[in-house]
């Protein structure tokens, strides 16, 4: 889940408003198989009871209230409704935890930071997602992101150049630069295959990790790792 905690979504769905409504609507479009998403009265959450005397133990009684309110998220699917945060995916409760900012974010015209936007999500999703922010429509809110993906990395359909940022590393520093210091002399246009240059090491950013060494170490075939070794 990254951190993105489930309760923003679940206090607005205990308010039963257009916002709450627009919530659930994000999720039920960026899950096309699920039928509804809600948040249940606790007399429609069923506590499976073990005791022969059909008394629920004092430890089920005492669970926190945040943990039940998870509970009473109920994804429907064909008609079978089930506790959203033990069934579903990750990647469809990622969705469910940023339903509730994203809308709020649009709605109130908010500035949303994320981190690493695109883990457990399809990138046709993570492409919907920043489409939302980065369009004529939007006029007040802003989203700021960290991805792995380069496939986001369009200045033909998406971006601007000025709206991509690189974060380099080495055993100095770490750098942060904008692509559009990258001018037209240095081969760098909004026409530009900006993914093929990144894959080519020309825009920086780019690690080189050494992962075969792990490898030769485990097999003892590591020239360096024997020099060490004496």
């Amino acid at each position: 889940m990254n951190n993105i905690p489930m309760q923003k979504t679940i206090e607005l769905m205990k308010n039963k408003d257009q916002l709450q409504e627009k919530v659930v609507q994000f999720i039920k479009n960026a899950d096309l198989y699920m039928d509804n998403f809600e948040f249940v009265d606790m007399n429609q959450i069923k506590i499976y009871v073990h005791s022969e005397n059909n008394v629920p133990d004092e430890n089920v009684l005492n669970v926190k209230e945040q943990i039940m309110d998870q509970m009473r998220l109920v994804s429907t699917y064909k008609g079978v409704k089930v506790p959203s945060m033990l069934f579903d995916s990750t990647g469809t409760k990622k969705i469910a935890a940023l339903a509730s900012y994203i809308i709020e974010g649009l709605e109130k015209g908010r500035i949303l930071i994320i981190d690493e936007l695109d883990s457990s999500i399809h990138f046709k999703l993570t492409w919907a997602i920043v489409t939302l922010f980065n369009n004529e429509l939007n006029t007040n809110a802003q989203m700021i992101f960290t991805v792995h993906d380069i496939n986001l990395m369009d200045c033909k359909r998406l971006f601007r150049k000025e709206q991509i940022w690189f974060v380099h590393k080495d055993s100095e520093s770490v750098y942060v630069y904008s692509l559009a210091d990258f001018t037209a002399q240095q081969g760098i246009r909004d026409t530009t295959d900006i993914i093929e240059k990144y894959r080519k090491g020309i825009l920086g950013a780019l690690p080189d990790p050494e992962l075969i060494n792990s490898l030769l170490d485990l097999k003892g075939n590591n020239p360096e790792s024997s020099k060490h070794a004496f």
